[in-house]
């Protein structure tokens, strides 16, 4: 029986052999020793015996007998070989009690290179085996600035933490939002309990997935359990039999697929022009039912200027289309069970829902899977999700406009600016203000605080003991604060504060131009003539942001940031055009070179003049660190540098 075994193996080696040959790929394991020099090799530390998973099992430490091996393991020496003998050996004993003793290896980049034992790694992969026990000798890799090295170090940790070697993931800050969702903080130790239960999940999940076809997906298990579980939630999929898994997989499989895009969302710029209303619709007007539309807030518009703002645009859309669509109103979401406000919105009639905060992005993701013939979007920045769209505002526009002013006033002085929150979108506001400044005002530098830590009163108060009176603050004035808290580009001065200019969401144009375009069709056809998750990322130029300027300032001054917010609307200027270089003086981009979309969105860096710093994920308050946790920028809840990380 073994023989039939060793020859049926041998078979499956030839094939592999010819199939690498055929395509100019290596058609022997890799051998660590080619390209790690032995004093890397001796810096390795020991994290003793543990179960690897058999698929991440590639090479061999040393050359040796690695052409005995195809490049899948499987054995290519001949019957008649003393190999062969021992082969088979290994496969009575795995067949009569099993391989018990550990293998010795070596883990580079979450692979791992067999120094002893590469027959007893053949004989297991044949017969399919998951994992293999293991001496492990961990090999950190050189740090350098490039993705694969970055995603490594982000799994030492998390391995570190939680002993988990099987989840492997293609996209940064994945491993830290793995943790989030399970409820545990980035450092927290992992029980067995813990790790048990994600690997029971892990293995129902995979079995689903590849039932599905997830074999023929470039992106990682990882990855698409991640997006399973960004819209059920962990403890739902903890409750899941195999049957109910292969019924949420399939449910969610667009988004699966989702994954392995490298660039998986479509940013939209602009809204696309409406269909023009056809001759029989004229003639013969349809009598349609009224479009109900629900906007669905985290907070009350009593106690936020954000949901009151969105209130203002409920109330203008209501008025311009009249009785053509009813709206209705859901506040304070998350003070109960935000799902059972979204379904009965749903129960209401609504068949079109606005949630309008990113911390309603989860239910909002569950809810969309559940009903796929309503429309649901969520006010919030480079998500990538298929079932529902994200909006946004551009308004790093208004935020380069409001520097200029800021550095046309300034003289020698300088300027100070509270961001609220790290997320996508709010280091382009930081950045755009810093170059605004900075073209009228070569030397000026912008002060950099944040609200989400220690309180925008505080922000503030570090900013004017430092002297500074001019402040670009919050975007919308406080309800709370009874008018004494800064918004938009203030001049402070003791108590008193002049209010230069403000910039403006309008809300109302945002909410009316997609409501147009969904009763036009032209949003549904944008849906299926795309595979990418839609983002609306609108500005001035769709008339969804504007900004306010005040009778004190100059009128030189006035006229020129008028200049300029015709320039930016006309599309004649663009704030993140180049020179730019950040903090160190590394150069982002050079002349007359632009940053994409995306590269503005993704922004992680500050601009050269900034003086200031993007905070940890634990310096965060509460609130920040919820929203933060869904939509923060790259790098904000990752690890800090690993004890003896090895650099170039």
């Amino acid at each position: 029986m073994q023989t039939t075994y060793y020859a049926e193996a041998q078979k499956l080696a030839q094939k592999e052999f010819r199939h690498c040959t055929a395509t100019g790929q290596y058609p022997y394991p890799p051998v660590l020793d080619d390209f790690l020099p032995p004093e890397r090799l001796a810096q390795g530390s020991d994290l003793g015996v543990v179960s690897i998973p058999m698929e991440f099992v590639v090479g061999t430490r040393t050359a040796g007998r690695t052409n005995a091996f195809a490049r899948n393991f499987m054995p290519l020496m001949g019957f008649d070989t003393e190999f062969a003998d021992k082969w088979q050996q290994l496969c009575a004993a795995h067949l009569d009690e099993g391989i018990r003793e550990p293998i010795k290896v070596y883990e580079y980049l979450n692979r791992y290179y067999v120094e002893e034992g590469n027959k007893r790694v053949s004989v297991l992969k044949y017969f399919g085996a998951d994992a293999v026990e293991a001496r492990v000798t961990r090999v950190l890799p050189e740090a350098r600035n490039d993705r694969e090295t970055g995603l490594y170090f982000e799994f030492v940790e998390f391995y570190r933490v939680s002993r988990v070697n099987y989840i492997e993931f293609s996209k940064p800050g994945s491993y830290a939002r793995l943790s989030q969702l399970l409820g545990k903080a980035v450092n927290e130790v992992w029980s067995e309990d813990e790790r048990r239960d994600l690997h029971a999940v892990y293995c129902y999940f995979r079995k689903a997935y590849e039932a599905k076809g997830g074999k023929r997906l470039t992106s990682t298990v990882g990855d698409a359990l991640l997006a399973c579980m960004e819209i059920y939630g962990y403890q739902a999929l903890r409750q899941m039999g195999e049957a109910d898994m292969k019924k949420a997989v399939a449910s969610v499989w667009e988004e699966i697929a989702l994954q392995q895009q490298a660039d998986p969302i479509d940013v939209k710029l602009d809204p696309q022009a409406e269909k023009p209303e056809g001759i029989l619709s004229k003639v013969l007007p349809r009598a349609e039912k009224p479009m109900r539309v629900a906007f669905i807030h985290d907070k009350s518009p009593a106690l936020s200027g954000w949901t009151y703002g969105h209130e203002l645009g409920r109330e203008h859309v209501q008025r311009v289309f009249g009785q053509k669509i009813e709206t209705a109103a859901y506040f304070n979401a998350l003070d109960g069970d935000e799902d059972a406000v979204i379904s009965q919105a749903i129960a209401d009639g609504s068949t079109v829902l606005f949630t309008t905060s990113p911390r309603l992005l989860p239910a909002s993701l569950r809810a969309a899977v559940a009903n796929p013939k309503l429309t649901i979007l969520n006010c919030a920045l480079n998500i990538s999700h298929r079932y529902i769209r994200t909006y946004y505002a551009r308004m790093y526009e208004a935020k380069f406009i409001a520097g200029v002013i800021a550095g046309a006033l300034a003289g020698k002085d300088d300027v100070g600016y509270v961001c609220d929150y790290p997320i996508f979108g709010q280091v382009a506001g930081i950045n755009a203000f810093a170059l605004g400044a900075q073209t009228v005002n070569p030397l000026a530098k912008v002060m950099l605080e944040w609200s989400s830590v220690g309180g925008l009163q505080a922000a503030t108060e570090r900013l004017t003991g430092r002297g500074i009176r001019l402040i670009s603050s919050q975007d919308l004035a406080r309800l709370r604060d009874q008018g004494h808290t800064p918004f938009g580009l203030s001049l402070l001065d003791g108590d008193s504060r002049v209010n230069l200019a403000m910039p403006v969401w309008q809300w109302g144009v945002y909410y009316e131009t997609i409501l147009r375009r969904i009763q036009d069709k032209t949003f549904q056809a944008e849906y299926t003539g795309s595979a990418k998750a839609l983002n609306y990322y609108w500005g001035m130029s769709a008339g969804v942001v504007e900004m306010r300027y005040s009778d004190k300032l100059p009128d030189a001054t006035r006229k020129l940031a008028g200049l300029i917010e015709k320039s930016i609307r006309a599309g004649l200027c663009d704030p993140f055009r180049g020179p730019l270089h950040d903090q160190t003086g590394r150069q982002i981009i050079g002349k007359e070179q632009t940053l994409t979309p995306e590269q503005v969105i993704d922004m992680g860096w500050l601009n050269e003049n900034v003086v200031g710093a993007i905070p940890s994920y634990d310096e965060l308050d509460e609130a920040a660190k919820a929203t933060v946790g869904i939509s923060g920028i790259a790098g904000i809840m990752t690890r800090r540098p690993l004890p003896g990380e090895v650099t170039s």
